[in-house]
């Protein structure tokens, strides 16, 4: 029998644990041999359950214990998770996880100890929760030399912003929905500025791209500064704005990462991912575009993704699964003013003033004065030196991603 604990039983871990009992007799099949729980760490009680026999509040009683083969962590947050995810896999247990910060901050770090000790490091659910990505990534498109990623990876966000495009809703009446129907925190600030999409797609590109890309490390911008306004004239320019997670090879040696808010057109399906779906767009340089899509959070998607890597992990105890990257090389992701794109631009000058940039610009009219116009593809650091001494007053500002994918 293969013994596994689980650490966290909030939602992620109840769903995990719920999943597991209501199809254990089908996972010991797929796994060659019963599998059970042995532990579900957490420092609450949960009187009243099938297994509540199984809690323990002592990391120490899963760590001394030779009988556990498999930890599946899912508790979040940096502390205490990642001393004990290092641990684990340092003693020779295999270990998986849905925590998004952990990998992004110490993936490359936890994949080769996982290495040196013969064991694995799943984190499947990470990025896309119940969307498969990470072993499509790692195995069915592997003969690919991929070349971008785009992704909307954070389904508050989408909501929120599929409320401004389509009922007309502010930000801040968007988000007050968003809260009162579970699907943001009462601190949004890991969605709405950016930081869990920001993670998510460095995940994506380290396991891409083959070095560790770091949060702190590339541009990430969110969504609180949308204005309604600019929604409605993206709409009517034939547009949708979208938070992306965006990352492409430049070279060999060099690539781009970011995350922000970006115009995307209705003939890209990116455009009509609606609600609290999520979508990733992958291109690869045999298959062309491929597109992963689902919800990408919940108790039980997400939970579904953990428990298809328990069974992974199961079925390659003392053997080694191929997902690896290695750490971060110096340089390796470009600034984003050194990126090409396109800007969509809504000033307060004349027709004339705004046609004349950039040698010549599509121009239309806007409420108050204003002027809209989308510029040219070019470096980000010439458009903005182009509009800085042009002296118009910029009052929004974000990019287009016409041939994202």
């Amino acid at each position: 029998m293969i013994k596994i604990a689980v650490m966290g039983h909030g939602v992620v871990g109840s769903g995990t644990v719920e999943v597991f009992y209501k199809n254990r007799e089908s996972i010991s099949k797929k796994c060659g041999g019963d599998v059970d729980i042995k532990y579900i760490l957490d420092l609450r009680d949960f009187p009243g359950l099938p297994y509540s026999d199984k809690f323990t509040k002592s990391f120490d009683d899963i760590i001394n214990d030779g009988e556990v083969k498999v930890v599946v962590e899912v508790m979040g947050g940096l502390n205490p998770a990642y001393d004990y995810v290092k641990r684990c896999l340092s003693s020779g247990r295999s270990v998986v996880t849905s925590n998004k910060e952990l990998v992004a901050a110490h993936g490359a770090e936890l994949l080769r100890i996982a290495r040196d000790n013969n064991v694995n490091f799943l984190f499947e659910a990470s990025v896309g929760g119940g969307i498969p990505i990470i072993r499509p990534l790692s195995q069915c498109l592997a003969a690919n030399s991929i070349d971008e990623i785009c992704g909307i990876l954070n389904g508050t966000t989408n909501f929120i912003l599929n409320k401004m495009i389509n009922d007309g809703m502010s930000f801040d009446d968007a988000l007050s929905l968003a809260q009162q129907l579970g699907y943001a925190e009462r601190n949004p600030s890991a969605d709405v500025d950016g930081f869990d999409t920001c993670r998510k797609i460095c995940i994506l590109a380290s396991l891409a791209f083959g070095y560790h890309v770091y949060p702190d490390g590339i541009y990430t911008e969110g969504i609180t500064n949308i204005k309604l306004e600019d929604v409605v004239y993206a709409k009517k320019l034939g547009y949708a704005v979208k938070l992306i997670g965006y990352a492409k090879r430049i070279s060999n040696d060099k690539i781009f990462c970011a995350t922000y808010p970006a115009l995307i057109p209705f003939s890209n399906s990116l455009s009509t991912v609606d609600d609290v779906f999520n979508a990733i767009m992958v291109k690869g340089d045999a298959t062309g575009d491929v597109m992963f899509y689902g919800k990408g959070a919940g108790k039980f998607p997400t939970a579904s993704a953990v428990v298809a890597d328990i069974i992974d992990a199961c079925m390659h105890i003392n053997r080694r699964k191929s997902i690896f990257w290695e750490d971060a090389k110096k340089d390796y992701v470009i600034p984003c003013e050194e990126h090409e794109t396109a800007f969509y631009v809504r000033a307060k000058c004349d027709l004339g003033e705004a046609s004349r940039l950039f040698g010549g610009v599509k121009t239309s009219p806007a409420e108050n004065g204003d002027v809209l116009f989308i510029t040219p593809v070019m470096k980000e650091k010439d458009i903005n030196a182009a509009l800085d001494a042009s002296g118009i007053e910029i009052k929004a500002k974000l990019r287009v991603m016409e041939q994202a994918v």
